[in-house]
């Protein structure tokens, strides 16, 4: 385990080509296999990559004992099948969003994996990025105070998938994102979901969340195939400060204000005179965190090299993948019960998000 890592990318359609450039670019791994059933496809992958041996059988690859892990790049409704496959060969998975098609398969794959005693990671690539490292940090360390509320848009004129509808396509970036950074993780204890198909796809193309946290906060998401404009933003709301989050503004990715609504002179208001109450607001300054550049998906590869060598938990494991196919799994009874709140079972122990 001291020495490279020996690795195997299955799938190489959209993301696969992104796993392998840089699994072969890290100095933890080595590019041993990249599995897909299109054998031609596989092959192009490769040669990008300065080569690579291809194949499409994964059997073969999973039966390989000089492979020690797993990448896997193909579509949500085969994670279950592959990811059960591979963690029975004794492979280490990493696992692009979503961890699997319904909470039930993720839970069981969350279950093989530890009683395998393996590593399962789910590929939350944006939780890797400079800007959501430093969100993560500032909350850790109370800057934004009592987290109030967050609010995550995610629009954009976008391919409609033909297997999934918009919350499951979309959403889970900025349901990772959450458990990543909030204290507790995603903690949602429901979820109302009103969904819209004005395109008549038979799925959401339009979707809204909203979930109350069990920490008092309110979020909410909104996501869109359909919009002119491409927004990825998210804002963090505290008693203290306030963050917003622009993935699409290189030149300031965060900033931070330090003005809202005083919070504590409204708490301390008597109910009966809190209507009466003055409410002070803070005009305070803007400041924008320095952030450096860099692909978050080296990040990703360097920490599944170190949670295999340190037999730990990943900092996106597969607990954290359930913790958001929980929430997805709340948004779609809830679109069935026409936007009524559905629970969200707490199936996994959020103490692994500060791991």
């Amino acid at each position: 385990m001291n020495g490279r890592l020996n690795v195997a990318v299955i799938g190489a359609g959209y993301w696969g080509p992104n796993l392998a450039r840089n699994l072969r670019a890290s100095r933890d791994w080595n590019l041993a296999a990249i599995c897909d059933l299109d054998i031609d496809r596989a092959r192009k992958v490769a040669d990008a990559v300065g080569g690579a041996p291809v194949t499409s059988d994964l059997e073969s690859v999973l039966s390989d004992p000089m492979i020690d892990a797993v990448a896997v790049a193909t579509p949500a409704r085969t994670h279950h099948r592959i990811v059960l496959a591979a963690l029975d060969a004794g492979k280490h998975v990493m696992v692009e969003k979503p961890l699997a098609d319904s909470r039930d398969r993720g839970g069981e794959m969350v279950r093989r994996a530890q009683e395998q005693g393996l590593v399962l990671m789910a590929d939350h690539t944006y939780c890797y990025t400079p800007a959501v490292l430093k969100m993560r940090e500032l909350v850790a360390k109370g800057a934004l105070g009592d987290i109030l509320f967050v609010d995550s848009v995610r629009i954009n004129l976008g391919l409609i998938q033909p297997d999934v509808d918009v919350f499951w396509d979309l959403a889970p970036h900025d349901l990772s994102i959450m458990d990543f950074v909030l204290p507790g993780g995603l903690a949602a204890t429901s979820v109302s979901a009103h969904g819209s198909d004005p395109l008549g796809t038979g799925k959401s193309c339009i979707g809204y969340m909203a979930m109350p946290l069990e920490c008092g906060a309110m979020a909410h998401v909104h996501v869109n195939w359909l919009s002119p404009t491409k927004i990825r933003r998210m804002v963090i709301g505290g008693t203290r400060r306030t963050l917003v989050w622009d993935d699409l503004n290189p030149q300031q990715r965060l900033s931070v204000y330090d003005r809202g609504v005083d919070v504590n002179t409204v708490s301390k208001a008597t109910a009966k005179d809190r209507r009466a109450a003055n409410v002070s607001y803070r005009l305070g300054d803007t400041w924008a965190p320095a952030l450096e550049e860099r692909e978050a998906l080296g990040g990703v590869v360097t920490e599944f090299a170190a949670a295999i060598r340190e037999r730990r938990a990943s900092r996106t494991s597969g607990a954290a993948g359930l913790r958001v196919l929980s929430v997805l799994d709340a948004a779609a009874g809830s679109l069935a019960a026409f936007g009524a709140p559905h629970p969200v079972p707490r199936l996994v122990p959020a103490e692994e998000v500060a791991a």
